[in-house]
């Protein structure tokens, strides 16, 4: 390889990658959460997407993510510091630009800087209040998932903080879209084990993966909240799927009320996953949030205790590996979707 070439390439996969390799390959050009927006201010930080150690700084050109190493030396530039738009490795205080590209050895500062000298970066996109990156896409948002109704002004944005699940991504994501486990997993939160019928419902394939009507008498409203909701009201949820790890859930509440919750889960590895869960409503929007967040902890937290029980660890793509039943349609249309992109029938994560 051309040594001028080294430092604007990367490792094919990361090291100590988790994942098959095809199954790295056909994850990788999607877009995933990494960050809060509001938590990159004038230092940089440390995150890992599907293995791979990223640094993430704030200048006045934006927000950039590369790899978190120096290739001077091999040290994480997540040590470092932002000095008038530069950052600034830790161990000898080499100077990058937004753009990871060197601009000031201090050792040597009349020394020609090899173009091989700089770091590794990757698109970013700020959306939902999270910070997005690819680690193989061209920059393109078709794999962005959308959610219009954050930017509305009749809605209410709000940002939970991240929760971390020792699970597989594949297995966080179809807890979420599974609408059977509500009775069981949530009864002290908003359901109830009197209640654990699922209605038929559609599951249609869209452009971006599939969406699923599911309608029934299960209240969204906390439990202390029932009273609420209108005897017998009739609840539609849409689950709207952004393949491969990536759904919007919309809750039609009583009165034209909408709550909108993004599951953006990030695999930092095959067996590692922060979920994000941006949300949005329509409604009680003079009400204190710590309610909000609050109940956001308690859901997720109950899905998580099931989810790091699993096993085997990954979610089959292979139909057969598990049993099915009517009520898993959104499951099994979910995992017919993996393996059209190309995961393998033992996919790792």
């Amino acid at each position: 390889m051309d040594a001028e070439k080294v430092g604007k390439s990367s490792r094919q996969y990361p090291r100590g990658c988790t994942f098959f390799e095809g199954d790295w390959d056909a994850i990788a050009p999607f877009w995933f959460p990494i960050a809060f927006s509001h938590d990159i201010t004038d230092s940089p930080i440390a995150a890992t997407l599907l293995d791979q150690r990223l640094v993430i700084w704030r200048t006045s050109q934006g927000i950039s993510v590369a790899n978190d190493l120096c290739i001077h030396r091999g040290v994480p530039m997540s040590m470092g510091h932002i000095d008038n738009d530069q950052l600034i490795c830790k161990y000898h205080g080499f100077h990058y630009d937004a753009s990871g590209n060197c601009t000031l050895i201090p050792a040597n500062p009349q020394a020609t800087i090899s173009r091989r000298l700089c770091l590794k970066t990757y698109p970013v996109r700020e959306a939902y209040g999270l910070v997005w990156t690819t680690l193989r896409g061209n920059g393109s948002d078709a794999n962005l998932p959308q959610l219009p109704e954050w930017d509305e002004p009749d809605y209410q944005p709000i940002l939970p903080d991240s929760i971390d699940i020792n699970a597989a991504v594949g297995r966080q994501m179809e807890g979420f879209l599974d609408v059977a486990h509500f009775a069981w997993v949530h009864h002290q939160a908003f359901a109830s084990r009197d209640n654990p019928v699922v209605p038929p419902y559609t599951v249609t394939p869209t452009a971006q993966g599939l969406r699923a009507e599911y309608t029934s008498t299960v209240s969204n409203f906390p439990k202390e909240l029932q009273h609420r909701a209108p005897k017998d009201f009739e609840w539609l949820r849409i689950f709207d799927v952004f393949l491969p790890f990536a759904a919007i859930l919309r809750v039609h509440f009583p009165e034209g009320g909408r709550l909108c919750i993004l599951n953006a889960p990030s695999p930092i590895s095959a067996r590692q996953t922060r979920l994000f869960s941006p949300l949005c409503r329509n409604f009680d929007q003079d009400q204190p949030l710590e309610p909000v967040y609050e109940f956001n902890r308690q859901i997720f937290s109950e899905d998580k205790e099931v989810v790091e029980a699993q096993y085997p660890e990954d979610l089959p793509l292979d139909l057969r590996s598990e049993y099915h039943i009517p009520a898993d349609k959104t499951s099994i249309a979910y995992r017919q979707g993996l393996a059209k992109l190309g995961l393998s029938k033992t996919y790792t994560a």
